[in-house]
């Protein structure tokens, strides 16, 4: 009877050990989601801090000596060219001009008889009726008289122009700041301190310092054909203003700089911008968008998908040719939106990895699926 119960139990735990194995799991192969390595044509920009500038600036001064008997302008106001500032008082100029036009119409009285003298002495001379010497003589003070005319004609015209610069006017239309003098305040010619500075920011420029290390990058990836001009559109450029907001409206390259600043190694990228609303001021920091060229074989991949070493070098994961995992070193350029632009590493076709790094392993087998599409394995 033992007998019988031993066997029973045996083939009891027999039974149970086989049913368990036939219950174990198979291995399942990890799923991820990768993506085709694609070409694309790509704008490129690269985005650079700037300072706005005024594209007109004029500091007022006089240019005749006088005491300020009037100011025109309110501080702070829009000004037109021509607009009347200060008003030197113009008593003196007005007498100076005056005196000039007295001596200009005295001088004036005194030709027609000498003039006449002269014609008379020259038709006496040739009959030998009076010398030589006294027809020279007249004729010579007819000469003086010519030269004063001349010389208090100048006159009167530089007195007219003292007279004229006793008015203080603006020399370019735009927006005035303060004014350093009052009225009653002597003011000197062409002295040092401005009388008040006007500068004109519609339309205004925008300053931008550029490496020539990174001049030259650009440069080199023109020559070798990496980027090509984006037309007309090259020279567009965009504003980011202080607060991050968007500036509306586009600007347009002018001219690069030839001169390179020693301290930063930089030249200067002038960009002239529309300001009809006056939202830039001068001496504005803000950040400007430049169109460097077109990458017509980009190749973008997510940022989510880009790991780096222990030395801070990129790399991704791929699908090789038999459904393995593969580590695969990259170079990038720089971060498009939320993209990375891959200038080295990956070729057309390949898969990328962008989903499912959790549980994978360089080597390990794996069932993939591409956006849109069926699983593979």
């Amino acid at each position: 009877m033992n007998k019988i119960r031993f066997i029973l139990a045996f083939f009891i735990i027999m039974f149970t050990l086989v049913a368990c194995e036939k219950k174990q799991p198979q291995p399942q192969i990890t799923e991820v989601s990768v993506i085709n390595v694609q070409t694309q044509e790509v704008v490129l920009t690269t985005e650079l801090p700037g300072r706005t500038s005024p594209y007109k600036i004029a500091e007022v001064r006089p240019q005749v000596s006088g005491i300020i008997i009037k100011r025109f302008f309110k501080e702070g106001s829009n000004v037109k060219e021509g607009d009347v500032l200060y008003q030197i008082d113009p008593a003196p100029f007005q007498a100076s001009l005056d005196n000039a036009r007295a001596a200009l119409a005295k001088a004036e009285s005194t030709l027609p008889s000498i003039k006449a003298r002269l014609d008379r002495y020259e038709e006496l001379v040739k009959v030998n009726a009076i010398s030589k010497q006294e027809y020279d003589d007249v004729k010579a003070q007819y000469e003086q008289v010519l030269s004063e005319i001349k010389y208090w004609k100048a006159q009167v015209k530089l007195a007219e122009i003292n007279l004229g610069y006793t008015k203080i006017k603006a020399p370019i239309s735009g927006r005035i700041g303060k004014s350093n003098v009052t009225e009653g305040a002597l003011v000197t010619a062409y002295q040092q301190m401005e009388l008040t500075r006007i500068q004109q920011f519609d339309p205004i420029y925008v300053d931008i310092p550029q490496s020539t290390k990174e001049l030259k990058e650009l440069e080199r990836k023109l020559a070798e054909g990496r980027l090509k001009y984006a037309g007309g559109e090259q020279n567009k450029v965009k504003l980011i203003l202080e607060d991050g907001t968007i500036y509306p409206l586009e600007g347009t390259l002018q001219f690069k700089d030839v001169t390179v600043d020693p301290t930063t190694g930089s030249v200067i990228l002038r960009a002239l911008f529309p300001n009809p609303t006056e939202v830039l001021l001068p001496g504005m920091f803000v950040r400007a968008i430049i169109k460097e060229g077109i990458n017509k074989n980009a190749i973008l991949i997510p940022q989510q998908a880009v790991f780096r070493d222990p030395k801070g070098n990129p790399f991704v994961y791929i699908v090789d040719k038999g459904n393995k995992v593969q580590i695969r070193p990259i170079v990038t350029d720089r971060a498009i939106e939320d993209k990375w632009l891959v200038s080295e590493g990956l070729s057309v076709g390949e898969k990328v990895i962008v989903e499912g790094f959790q549980k994978i392993m360089p080597g390990m087998p794996v069932k993939y699926k591409t956006e849109g599409k069926q699983e593979k394995q």
